[in-house]
C-alpha cells in the first residue's frame, strides 16, 4: 500500500453537482455544480476565503474547479489532473447503489489500486513542497485517506463543500473532521494589498 507523506492539508469536496442532485456517479464525467452547489461553496468562504494559502489547487473538472473559485474568491493555483475522480468507465451516469463495489474493478474504468496509487503520488507531490495546502477536489480522495487508514473505503459519503482538516494522527492514523479556525491559524491572512 503506498504512502501518504505525513503532513496536514484542507480538502474541499465540490459543492453539489447536477449529478449528485440526480443521485447518479459522475466519475470524470464534466458535470458542472447546481445553483445549490454554488452556495455551498460560496458558504465556505466564510472560512476559506480569508486565508492567504500558500496553494489552492483544485482537479480540474468544473465542479471543483468552480468551488475553489467560489470558496476562496480567487482561481486555483493550478489544476492538478491527478485529483480527477475515479473513472468508474461503464457505473458513469449510472444510479449510486446502496453499496458501492469501490473494490472492485469498473468495466473500462479506474481499478482501486490504481486511483489510490494516483491520488496519493498526487498529494504527495503538492505535501512535499507545500505547507498545509487547500486540496478541492471530490469525494474519492478522502476514500482513499480512510483506506490508508482504516483498510477500507467504507464510510459516510464526504459533505458537499465543508471544508475538512486532513492530518496524520498518531504513527499512522489520519484525521479527517470538519475544519476549525485553529487549525490554520498559523497561515497568513488575505490583506487589502494581497
Amino acid at each position: 500500500m503506498p504512502e501518504l507523506i505525513r503532513r496536514p492539508f484542507v480538502f474541499l469536496r465540490h459543492g453539489q453537482s447536477t449529478s449528485n442532485l440526480a443521485q447518479r456517479i459522475a466519475g470524470q464525467r464534466d458535470v458542472p455544480l447546481t445553483a445549490q452547489g454554488e452556495h455551498e461553496a460560496r458558504q465556505a468562504a466564510t472560512l476559506l476565503a480569508a486565508i492567504d494559502w500558500p496553494l489552492i489547487v483544485s482537479s480540474p473538472l468544473a465542479r471543483a474547479r468552480r468551488t475553489a473559485e467560489l470558496a476562496t474568491g480567487r482561481a486555483p493555483h493550478c489544476l492538478v489532473g491527478g485529483l480527477k475522480e475515479r473513472d468508474w468507465g461503464t457505473y458513469e451516469e449510472r444510479p449510486i447503489p446502496e453499496t458501492m463495489p469501490y473494490l472492485l474493478a469498473p468495466d473500462g474504468g479506474e481499478r482501486w489500486d490504481d486511483f489510490v496509487t494516483r491520488i496519493v503520488a498526487t498529494l504527495n507531490a503538492l505535501l512535499l513542497e507545500h505547507e498545509t495546502p487547500l486540496v478541492v477536489g471530490h469525494s474519492g480522495l478522502i476514500r482513499v485517506i480512510r483506506y490508508l487508514d482504516t483498510g477500507t473505503p467504507e464510510g459516510p459519503r464526504t459533505d458537499n463543500a465543508i471544508p475538512q482538516w486532513v492530518a496524520p494522527r498518531g504513527v499512522r492514523s489520519w484525521e479527517i473532521r470538519p475544519l476549525q479556525e485553529e487549525d490554520v491559524a498559523h497561515l497568513p491572512r488575505v490583506t487589502a494589498s494581497s
